[in-house]
């Protein structure tokens, strides 16, 4: 397998589909404001979007792609757990669309004190809710043509989605937006049958014999649900979390907003480089560990470390160096004002340097994944978040809302070195001296240049993609160069 193609492949379709989201949030607060259309509209779609995280992209993916390897692809195995997966969802869904009043009153519980807005909220709840069964079965047939090496369709769906919800949002734009809700709504449940469809039928094409047949409670099955329930622990540790740096910077005016738009920005790199590094890295481990080719996944490992590390490492330098040029100029104006400017670029500066380690914990991760040992990540997923959570309440009397960032970067090392731990105690791992001697290398590079984008007054937007532009033109050859010959 072509490990950098598939990556930079995969990457370019979470780049797309981060530059449409962004123009999609843009529009919805054009259109809807920030007030109770917004409101209602983004707390209906989190629902659906908590169980596409909790069932769909993550966990089930992590779990099923190791053991459907191990299991020669057999398609008997593949109807069983597809149709195990309907029967839960359906069932889910039942059960949320009866509760949803006392769902909804949960999660946003303020809505009752504004007139009709609950009973608009439970509704439009109800509808969105079905892109839940749709978006989790599209996330098992991803996983399927993941298994079988095949990335680029199941990466460019979620592109569709936010193109689809575009389109909503510029016709509520023209023709006017009273009912902008159900059309929204009725954009989301539509990309999810959409996306379903696409998927199903590029996996018929390829002679895959998939279908529901009465699901059977196999032990294959059993283990499935055990390693499931696990990992959904450990994604509910990670809300908890995110709930509590939201919690804990909540004490201070704009604080939340400020973590928030640093997050969206730090997050776009990893997007691009680490989540398809994961992506491609699962498939192809998967294979190796089947068939007892450790040779292989070490050179699969140390490739991959290499060529993300040589994308990642001049983003966190830029980051860090840019923070403030890029908060100021594409978000600085109206209301903004420099003081949220200045704390959002210092908040970028310190959390950037977090994604090495989060880039190489994903290699780590999806190993054990592959290994089809799932205690392991969920373990020193909840000891990490814990102590994020411990230095959030720790240093925020000391440093404010900066606690979270620290938090965030000490947290993410600590997974990094647990993780490292555990695949080296099981000779998992393998990291190899030109693979240390080429990130080393693509460090200093990285930061030789990054002083050299220090010197420079960037004076408007445009001064500031240049600068980018141009660093990118004069690292990524060198860098190149570094990988293939060094």
């Amino acid at each position: 397998m072509k490990l950098g193609k598939h990556i930079f492949g995969v990457g370019a379709m979470t780049g797309i589909s981060r530059v449409f989201g962004f123009v999609r949030d843009m529009l919805i607060a054009r259109v809807m404001g920030a007030g109770r259309l917004s409101d209602i509209f983004l707390a209906a779609f989190k629902l659906p979007n908590l169980f596409r995280d909790l069932l769909g992209e993550g966990a089930l993916s992590a779990i099923f792609i190791p053991m459907f390897t191990d299991a020669k692809k057999d398609e008997n195995f593949a109807k069983n757990v597809f149709s195990w997966l309907m029967l839960g969802l359906l069932i889910i869904t039942i059960v949320f669309e009866i509760f949803m009043p006392l769902v909804v009153w949960g999660l946003a519980p303020g809505f009752d004190m504004v007139p009709g807005k609950m009973e608009t909220t439970v509704l439009i709840s109800r509808i969105m809710f079905i892109y839940v069964i749709f978006i989790c079965a599209s996330a098992f047939l991803s996983a399927i043509l993941n298994a079988f090496s095949k990335f680029l369709l199941a990466a460019f769906m979620p592109v569709m989605l936010n193109i689809m919800l575009i389109c909503a949002l510029l016709i509520a734009m023209v023709f006017g937006s009273q009912n902008i809700l159900y059309l929204m709504s009725g954009t989301v449940v539509l990309s999810g049958i959409i996306q379903f469809a696409i998927l199903w039928a590029r996996i018929r094409r390829g002679h895959f014999g998939l279908r529901l047949i009465v699901p059977r409670l196999t032990p294959k099955i059993k283990s499935i649900f055990k390693r499931l329930s696990i990992s959904i622990v450990g994604s509910g540790f990670y809300q908890i979390t995110i709930i509590v740096g939201t919690l804990v910077a909540s004490f201070q005016s704009g604080a939340v907003s400020w973590l928030y738009y640093s997050d969206r920005i730090v997050q776009l790199p990893f997007a691009m480089v680490g989540l398809a590094v994961g992506t491609v890295l699962m498939s192809s481990i998967s294979n190796a560990i089947a068939n007892k080719n450790m040779r292989s996944v070490y050179i699969q490992q140390n490739s991959s470390m290499r060529k993300s590390m040589m994308l990642i490492l001049p983003c966190m330098v830029g980051l860090i160096v840019l923070a403030h040029p890029i908060i100021k100029y594409l978000f600085q104006y109206g209301a903004w004002t420099a003081e949220s400017t200045q704390a959002v670029s210092i908040a970028i500066m310190i959390q950037a340097l977090v994604l090495p380690a989060m880039l190489i914990s994903q290699i780590y991760s999806k190993t054990l994944y592959a290994a089809q040992d799932v205690k392991t990540p969920v373990k020193t997923s909840i000891i990490s978040l814990v102590v994020a959570a411990a230095i959030y309440l720790s240093l925020f009397p000391f440093v404010g809302y900066l606690s979270v960032p620290i938090g965030v970067v000490v947290s993410g090392y600590l997974k990094n070195a647990l993780l490292w731990r555990a695949c080296k105690k099981r000779a998992l791992i393998n990291t190899d001296k030109r693979t240390k001697r080429s990130i080393f290398i693509m460090a200093i590079l990285s930061v030789i240049l990054g002083i050299g984008l220090a010197t420079l007054q960037i004076s408007n937007i445009w001064v500031l993609a240049f600068a980018i532009v141009g660093y990118a033109i004069l690292y990524l050859p060198v860098a190149y160069v570094i990988d293939r010959k060094i």
